[in-house]
This record gives structure tokens, C-alpha cells and sequence, in this order.
């Protein structure tokens, strides 16, 4: 694999203070989708609150989120965005009999689709040990896990949209079954797949080599825009990737 980073370009963290409507209001919408899911998990699982309280306190962070402008409190030197936003969750599920928001009676709010039957559903089938989660590390690492779902999750889709739009729909679905596919039994060699979808075995080496690749990119430019700092993206993704940049 390449190891090029993509081109700087102004973060979330940063956009999210602009003057401009249209740029806050998109970088915004990527903090949203990039951290409701694990917010939302983190508050059912660290605070032991039943779905419909979740909802809510998930709702009322990100509003508070905005109202208090906490991002402009993040300092990207002394921690990652994701530790300081869990912090923040913390503070604000252990305040929230004082907290009267909800993001959705916010004036100027960004709507998202929140789909927290989704959310639940990959929650029932995550292996949980209470007592390990005790631990703040254990915390720690159960939202790294929840945030790396998620931004992968939004990649997967970013891709199938990209596959569609230029014609390679079999790129993608052959990257879906062999790379992400969590199903029982071995996985299917090259020559299964070949075929299983009428192609040559060096097309499915060549369809699966682009997909990974474009899969990667997306992945980093979408964590570039979540990160506060050039050393946090670097950071972020050797973590990821297993890799250091050239």
C-alpha cells in the first residue's frame, strides 16, 4: 500500500468555529455522524441508562456540544478529540438533571439520522464484561473500538456510493465478501470468488486491490477532519493502519 497522506485541509475542529453558515453546518454534520453512535453506546454501557434515557442524554450532549462551543476547549496538544469528547460525555451525563436541551428543539441545530435501533442491535451482539469495563483504560478502549466502527462504517458507505457512481459495484461487493464478511467457516479463496462472480482470478486480485485502496483514502481524509492536529492524524492513523507515513 501507498503510504502518502492525503493533502491538509482545514479540520472539523476548525470549521465548526467559522463565520461561515455552510461550513460550521458541515463540519458539524461530520462531528455528528462520526460520534453519535459511540456516544450514544458509551452513555447505555459506562452510565447503565435504558435506551430511551441514552436517547435523550446522547441528544443533549451534542446540543450542549454547540451551545457551550466545547470544541473551542479542545486542546489537540494534551489530548485526542475522542478522549476529550468522552470527558465531556462524562460531565454532561453526570449534570443532566440540571440540562433542559435537546438537540432536536435547538435553534439552528444540524439534524442527522440517528438510528438508534442500529445502534442498539450492534450493541446486543458486542461481548461486554461489566467488571473490565470498570476500569477508565476499559472505557477508553470500548470507545476507541465504538469510533473506529463508526468512522469504518461511514467509509463502507462513502464507497458503495463512490463504486455506484463510477460502475464498479463489483469492486465493492467483492471487497464487502471478502474483507468484511464475519461469517462462520473459512473465507473464500480468489478462484471461489472469480467464480462465483464470472471473472477472471486476476480481476478479483485487481477489483480488491482498488477498493482497499480507496477504502484507505477515505478513511483518511474523513479522520483528517476529525482530528485537531497534523501529529494527532499521523497519530491516529499509524494506530489504524499499522504503518508509519513516509
Amino acid at each position: 500500500m501507498s503510504s502518502r497522506f492525503p493533502a491538509t485541509r482545514w479540520s472539523a475542529i476548525l470549521a465548526a468555529r467559522s463565520k461561515d453558515p455552510a461550513e460550521r453546518e458541515r463540519a458539524i454534520g461530520m462531528l455528528l455522524e462520526a460520534y453519535w453512535k459511540p456516544v450514544y453506546k458509551y452513555i447505555r454501557v459506562r452510565w447503565s441508562r435504558p435506551a430511551e434515557d441514552a436517547k435523550d442524554l446522547t441528544q443533549e450532549f451534542f446540543a450542549e456540544l454547540l451551545e457551550r462551543d466545547l470544541l473551542s476547549r479542545y486542546d489537540p496538544g494534551k489530548s485526542r478529540l475522542r478522549t476529550y469528547l468522552r470527558l465531556c460525555v462524562d460531565s454532561s451525563v453526570s449534570n443532566s438533571d440540571k440540562a433542559a436541551r435537546r438537540l432536536k428543539r435547538g435553534g439552528g441545530a444540524i439534524f442527522v439520522t440517528l438510528d438508534f435501533d442500529a445502534a442498539d442491535d450492534e450493541l446486543s451482539h458486542t461481548a461486554l464484561d461489566p467488571e473490565r469495563l470498570a476500569s477508565p483504560e476499559s472505557l477508553e478502549s470500548f470507545f476507541e473500538k465504538e469510533w473506529t466502527r463508526s468512522l469504518f462504517g461511514s467509509a463502507v458507505e462513502d464507497l458503495r456510493r463512490e463504486c455506484g457512481e463510477r460502475a464498479k459495484t463489483a469492486h465493492v461487493r467483492l471487497f464487502e465478501q471478502y474483507d468484511l464478511e464475519d461469517s462462520p467457516g473459512p473465507r473464500p479463496t480468489y478462484e471461489d470468488l472469480a467464480k462465483q462472480h464470472g471473472i477472471a482470478s486476476t480481476d478479483v486480485t485487481n477489483y480488491l486491490s482498488w477498493a482497499r485502496r480507496e477504502f484507505r483514502r477515505i478513511v483518511l481524509e474523513r479522520l483528517r477532519d476529525l482530528c485537531g492536529s497534523e501529529e494527532e492524524f499521523r497519530r491516529e492513523a499509524r494506530d489504524l493502519f499499522g504503518w508509519r507515513p513516509q
